[in-house]
């Protein structure tokens, strides 16, 4: 395993019968899906962040389906679309609070969850969605509705659990500092996700820009395989130990080299390592503010099909998650 830093100037450092869901994507602007639980919520603030530090209004996506059977959870009493009017509202009314000169826009949309935030997604450059929580197997489920929309988005999707909050964005405050104060401590690292087999500047980009919107540092994690899989075909005997190791670090610094020149405020930390790609990005999230990676856009028979290395991240990294298609 190894691990190098490169500063600034580069250089080498070792819902039932009216069923809605509001997001949160972006347009250069963010939106985010949200249906008032604390998920959706959750996603709706950090997008909320996310416009400020792009300095872009957020619009609010919600959707929304007529059912003949009424639940529970709407009045009976109150018409469908009344209903699923409210919590926009509701919802658009909870993060201005915390946000005062944030323009928010609201849409409802009528269509199930998946086909409205797809649609919406395509007219934006980012969204946001809730997820409950994790816990052993639980997380994003297959068939949720986050997991769909990762699969299906030609746009980056960030994922974030409920409870997370601004204040989780940055390392922990110093004694004697008030809970005020907190958002001015640096922000958490940014995680990127690399393969150098096949590199997506799209994701490598958001991670840079993300780093560099945060003034904090970018964590670059790559990982590879045994020998025989980066054997040259003119070679009798494969490289491996640190001549493989050598080569996998020149291959990452390569491969970072026209994107720290482009974002040269931005100090890059490499580690690469043999081993799996999706532990390394897991315990690398435990301290992160965000963590990035690619999904690959395979069509699978049976459910939805992201990736071994995307589905254990999001089953498990702690952090919000941006998962953005290999294009």
């Amino acid at each position: 395993m190894s691990t190098l830093r490169r500063g600034s100037s580069g250089e080498e450092e070792r819902h039932g019968h009216a069923r809605w869901r509001c997001g949160a994507c972006f347009d250069t602007s963010p939106r985010g899906s949200t249906d008032g639980s604390p998920e959706s919520l959750a996603a709706a603030h950090w997008a909320a962040r996310e416009a400020v530090r792009r300095g872009t209004a957020l619009r609010l996506v919600h959707a929304w389906k007529w059912r003949p059977r009424p639940t529970a959870s709407v009045p009976a009493d109150m018409p469908q679309r009344a209903c699923a009017e409210e919590t926009p509202s509701r919802v658009s009314d909870t993060v201005r609070a915390g946000h005062s000169d944030l323009l928010i826009i609201d849409d409802l949309l009528e269509d199930t969850p998946v086909t409205a935030l797809l649609a919406a997604a395509r007219q934006t450059d980012l969204i946001a969605l809730g997820s409950r929580g994790i816990s052993g197997a639980a997380g994003f489920l297959t068939g949720s509705v986050s997991q769909r929309v990762v699969a299906r988005s030609m746009r980056t999707v960030v994922l974030v659990w409920a409870g997370r909050s601004g204040t989780d964005e940055h390392l922990c405050a110093m004694d004697g500092i008030s809970q005020e104060e907190i958002p001015e401590t640096p922000y958490r690292d940014v995680v990127l996700g690399l393969d150098t087999g096949q590199p997506c500047d799209e994701q490598i980009e958001f991670a840079f820009d993300a780093a560099r919107r945060r003034a904090a540092p970018l964590r670059v994690i790559h990982a590879f395989g045994g020998p025989s899989a980066y054997a040259a075909a003119d070679r009798l005997t494969p490289v491996d130990g640190p001549q493989l190791l050598a080569e996998q670090e020149r291959s990452v610094v390569g491969t970072l080299r026209p994107w720290c020149e482009k974002f040269p405020e931005v100090a890059v930390t490499e580690t690469v390592a043999k081993g799996r790609a999706a532990g390394l990005l897991i315990r690398a999230s435990a301290d992160a503010g965000l963590v990035v990676v690619g999904r690959r856009m395979r069509e699978a028979r049976f459910g939805t099909h992201i990736g071994s290395v995307a589905h254990a991240v999001l089953h498990h990294a702690p952090s919000p998650v941006a998962v953005g298609p290999h294009v």
